[in-house]
């Protein structure tokens, strides 16, 4: 398959200026772009997600939301680590075991 490369004579130089559309309906948009214009659903079902832009955005929503996520990450990483340490403990009392040591059990002291 050959690549086309259009022929340039000014130095192989081109500008392409590029428009910024200002209007709701620009020129040459499909009639599933009006739909979604007009808040109706895409064809791709994006609707649900888009944000009203008529309403003003929930500041304390959003930081209450974040806040939340922050302390579900925090939770799932401490999580994650001593799940990590008590299986290197495991792991240490395994391999003490099977080499045949007597006193691999951890005996904690109970105070009355």
């Amino acid at each position: 398959m050959a690549i086309h490369r259009p022929d340039l004579t000014d130095g192989e130089k081109r500008i392409v200026r590029f428009r910024p559309r200002t209007t709701a309906n620009p020129s040459g948009a499909s009639g599933r772009m009006n739909g979604a214009a007009k808040g109706g659903v895409t064809g791709d079902g994006t609707s649900s997600l888009q944000r009203d832009r008529t309403r003003p955005d929930d500041y304390r929503h959003r930081m209450v939301t974040n806040v939340a996520a922050l302390l579900f990450t925090a939770l799932l990483t401490g999580a994650g680590i001593w799940l990590a340490m008590k299986l290197a403990d495991l792991r240490n009392t395994q391999d003490c075991v099977l080499m045949g040591r007597r006193d691999c059990a951890h005996i904690s002291s109970l105070k009355e």
